[in-house]
């Protein structure tokens, strides 16, 4: 690097360059991880330090990490790593996949499911987090790719991230992507908790996907987002919360009663105490999910609610009032 950086000759430039293309080759084949991250370091240096240099040798050098972080190189250098029997030292790793570019990014995030070595993972995660992080637009784009285990690691990422870039792209997987990878996308918009991220969000109330509804509404709940209200108290009043399961009602009337107030008191006292036109009161969890709710909610209108049902002979129901009252007491 020193005879490149005072020689201008492009004979003498383009032999060097050949040089370190094939001396990277051969210290990634030895294991000499930190010596390569030095070489790459040190070259892309020289580009500064060099004058005279030649547009097509400063693309040349530049190419150096690019090759280590094409994919079927890094594939083979990370299979070769999980692989073998002992794992180089962490600080080498480190080293030189801090000389990962972003074209890694796809390939790291693939390898991340795949590795074995919890060593390995370790710094794979380090490297994931750093080129994620100075890389959005590459980060954004791999949301979108047909690579299932790399879109899922890229929405995880960008949710972690607060990536606000990443609510057009995580919108449509909430419209085309499978149940798993719609419960990622709810995550992660719910970590950005954007006005525009939230509003993706609540659509989602209704997902047919149990887990989604759920995740939706604690989201909602979360970031107390008061315009998906009107469908929150469509889906409390509608018959698919009859037919779900405890947690997924909780979920649904915990979110309406952190958002209505006052003003949603009279439907959560109507199936907490209400009576259809045959002296039926409503399903006994539901009743016991409304009595949570006006708990939430804690104004006098809504203690009011709750005592009439202080009385209650279901037991389930009986406990929700006496605990919701003790909670706004307290």
């Amino acid at each position: 690097l020193d005879v490149f950086e005072l020689q201008g000759a492009p004979a003498v430039r383009e032999e060097i360059i050949g040089i370190l293309d094939n001396l990277m080759l051969h210290l990634l084949s030895a294991g000499q991880f930190h010596a390569v991250a030095f070489l790459l370091r040190e070259s892309l240096a020289s580009i500064e330090r060099a004058r005279g240099l030649e547009p097509a040798q400063r693309a040349r050098l530049l190419q150096l990490p690019d090759r280590l972080s094409e994919p079927t190189a890094l594939s083979q250098l990370l299979q070769s790593l999980d692989e073998a029997r002992e794992v180089p030292v962490q600080e080498d790793l480190t080293a030189l996949f801090e000389q990962l570019r972003p074209a890694a990014l796809a390939t790291v995030f693939e390898w991340l499911g795949r590795v074995g070595d919890p060593r390995l993972r370790a710094v794979l995660e380090s490297a994931a987090g750093r080129l994620a992080a100075q890389n959005t637009a590459e980060l954004v784009r791999l949301i979108g790719v047909s690579d299932r285990a790399v879109s899922l690691e890229a929405i995880r990422r960008a949710g972690a991230l607060r990536t606000p870039a990443a609510v057009a792209p995580l919108g449509r997987v909430l419209q085309d992507g499978d149940a798993a990878m719609r419960l990622a996308a709810v995550t992660a918009l719910a970590e950005i908790g954007s006005a525009g991220a939230m509003q993706a969000v609540e659509k989602t109330v209704e997902d047919p996907d149990r887990d989604v509804r759920v995740a939706t509404s604690r989201a909602i709940a979360a970031r107390v987002h008061r315009p998906a209200l009107p469908r929150l108290e469509a889906m409390i009043r509608g018959k698919r919360v009859r037919e779900a399961d405890l947690t997924e009602k909780m979920a649904h009337f915990e979110a309406y009663g952190a958002l209505c107030g006052d003003a949603g008191v009279p439907v959560l006292d109507d199936l907490l105490n209400g009576k259809s036109v045959f002296g039926r009161k409503e399903d006994t969890e539901l009743r016991a999910c409304a009595a949570m709710a006006l708990g939430r909610v804690n104004t006098p209108r809504a203690q009011e609610a709750l005592r009439k049902a202080q009385a209650e002979k279901e037991v389930l129901v009986r406990n929700a009032v006496n605990r919701a009252l003790r909670g706004g007491a307290a």
